[in-house]
Formats: C-alpha cells, sequence, structure tokens
C-alpha cells in the first residue's frame, strides 16, 4: 500500500511538473518568430486578411509574425504543413473553408485530420458574390440563367480551385438554376480574378472583398449577393436569393487554428491576442471597408461553427456528387 502511495505521488508529480511547464510556456509566448500558414496564393482575401491581423499580433507581442503561402490541393498542402507542425503556437493555420470544413468532405484521402486542428478563432466573414465580365450579356441573375440555357455547357465559370467554396458554390448554382455550365479552375483567387477581368472565364462566385473594387472600376459587373442579406456598401445590388432562387447562400469565413495537441494554455492565449487585433479601430476599418465582417470568436464557438459548416457544405457536395482523389 505504501509503495502504491508513493507511486500515485510520484504520477502526480510528473502531471504537475507536465502543467507547470506548459503554463510557464503559456505565460512567456511568444518568445521568437510566429509564422501563419495561408494554404492559398498571395493577393487573395485569406492572404490579405491574414496580413493585416499578423501586423498587428507583431506589435502586440513584439515578435516577427511571418505570413507564409502554401498553396495547392485545395488548401491541402499548407493544412499538411501545419497538420504536421510542432504543437507549440508558432505555426499556425489561417484558412477559409476548404481545410475545415469541405475537403475531407470532398476527397476520399486527406494526409491530415481537420477534426484534429486545435481551434482558435473565425477572424471575418465575407459574402460571396456573382460576378460576370462586362462582355456576358446579362445585368441581372434572371438574365444570366436565360443565357446559360440558351447556352448549355458554354458560359464558364471560375473558381479558387477544385474543391473550394467559389467551386462548390457554381455547382449550387447551376443544381438551383437548372442550367449547365463549364467549370475552370485556377490556384486561388487572384489568378481567377485575373481571367475574369481579362475575359477568359464568363462568371465568378468571388468574396465582396476582392470583387467589390473591381465592380466600381467597371471591370467586371456583380449581378448578385450569395449572402441572406444585401452587403451595406452594394446596397443596389439584389441578393440572389430574391433574384429568383430562394434559400441561396454562399459565404466565405476565414478561420485561425494550430497544430493537433497545442496546449488549450497557448490557443487561449493566441486567442486573445487575435480578438483584441479585431477589435482595434484601423484593423476593423481595413476588414469593413472590404466588405469583411469582424467575427473574432471564442475557440468554444468557432469548433461549433465549423462543426455547422461542415455539416451544409457535405449537404452540397453529396447533392452535386463531387469526389476527389
Amino acid at each position: 500500500m505504501k509503495r502504491f502511495g508513493v507511486a500515485l505521488a510520484g504520477v502526480a508529480l510528473v502531471f504537475g511538473l507536465a502543467a507547470a511547464f506548459a503554463g510557464a510556456q503559456s505565460a512567456t509566448f511568444p518568445t521568437k518568430a510566429v509564422r501563419i500558414i495561408v494554404p492559398f496564393p498571395a493577393g487573395g482575401t485569406n492572404d490579405l486578411l491574414t496580413r493585416i491581423v499578423a501586423e498587428r499580433l507583431r506589435q502586440t507581442w513584439n515578435q516577427p509574425v511571418l505570413v507564409e503561402n502554401r498553396a495547392g490541393a485545395g488548401g491541402n498542402i499548407g493544412a499538411d504543413v501545419v497538420a504536421r507542425a510542432e504543437p507549440d503556437g508558432y505555426t499556425l493555420l489561417s484558412a477559409p473553408p476548404p481545410p475545415f470544413a469541405i475537403n475531407h468532405n470532398l476527397y476520399k484521402k486527406l494526409t491530415y485530420d481537420p477534426t484534429k486542428f486545435v481551434p482558435v478563432t473565425v477572424l471575418a466573414s465575407v459574402p460571396n458574390v456573382l460576378a460576370v465580365h462586362p462582355a456576358v450579356p446579362a445585368t441581372s441573375v434572371q438574365e444570366l440563367i436565360g443565357h446559360a440555357k440558351s447556352n448549355p455547357g458554354k458560359v464558364t465559370f471560375a473558381s479558387q480551385g477544385v474543391g473550394t467554396t467559389s467551386h462548390l458554390t457554381g455547382f449550387l448554382f447551376q443544381t438551383m438554376a437548372g442550367v449547365t455550365l463549364l467549370h475552370v479552375p485556377f490556384k486561388g483567387t487572384a489568378p481567377a480574378l485575373a481571367d475574369l477581368i481579362g475575359g477568359q472565364v464568363d462568371m465568378f462566385f468571388d468574396n465582396i472583398f476582392t470583387a467589390g473594387p473591381q465592380h466600381k472600376a467597371g471591370r467586371l459587373r456583380i449581378l448578385g449577393v450569395a449572402s441572406p442579406k444585401r452587403v451595406a456598401a452594394f446596397p443596389n445590388i439584389p441578393t440572389i436569393a430574391e433574384s429568383g432562387l430562394p434559400g441561396f447562400q454562399s459565404v466565405t469565413w476565414f478561420a485561425v487554428a494550430a497544430p493537433p495537441n497545442t496546449p488549450a494554455a497557448i490557443a487561449d492565449q493566441i486567442n486573445r491576442a487575435i480578438v483584441d487585433a479585431l477589435k482595434v479601430p484601423d484593423v476593423q476599418k481595413a476588414f469593413a471597408e472590404q466588405g469583411a465582417d469582424v467575427v473574432g470568436n471564442t475557440r468554444a464557438e468557432m469548433a461549433q461553427f465549423v462543426k455547422d459548416e461542415t455539416a451544409r457544405w457535405h449537404q452540397v457536395i453529396k447533392a452535386a456528387s463531387v469526389t476527389l482523389d
């Protein structure tokens, strides 16, 4: 009995030391550069919003905060980098829905388990919009549907890549509008938007962050907003739902997560730093100017949100019968 008591004391001591070590780590975090992996190319909304927050974190932590673009495979390449990183808080993932809520429903096999990422917070949500090249003979959603029905399989829609939100939104549009479109995948928002402006593709379900300025400049035409309500910055543009496709909804969001097994104390500290950064007026202004709604929720709230989004996009993927190797 005495030996058993000694053994228990030893176990308690080990766990006590481990907890103290983790606490000491979180108390001094960070002591070196933090890198944030963006799994899509530079120039897109994911990249731009992350860099705004990273600059604020650099000021708060007085440590370099580096944004590293690791694009490819619908966000899987960058997500895999973070999944394999040390769980110490010094490597983070900042991404839109695919690596968190879409890809494990879409790809037959992944090299990482998205449910194992440690939630930090959702940065923002951005309404998606239906944008067309000015040469497309349509000034409304209904006119575009009519044009697509008259030219089955000939109207092209760009996406940020196979399995991305813009890709699945295009399939959702096809299903609800009863049209057949030709999908043209790109490697991120920037190249897709460039070819839309250049007239190489006809339409693109982009987010308002990047499409809005191009609409104002006349380089493309936004026909509808995919959020439940109209956007204050573009009050005259109707929602797609009120344009003849009731229930149509597609909103892009951007969230931050840490590698699997990252201690809760460290994840909590990163959450507080990012949420505080999102409260800074200059940061909020930078987001709002591009139509991004700041979120900055708790870790538990992000976990539930991702769970809900996973279920919603699973239904879209199932309806579209989309699978990838």
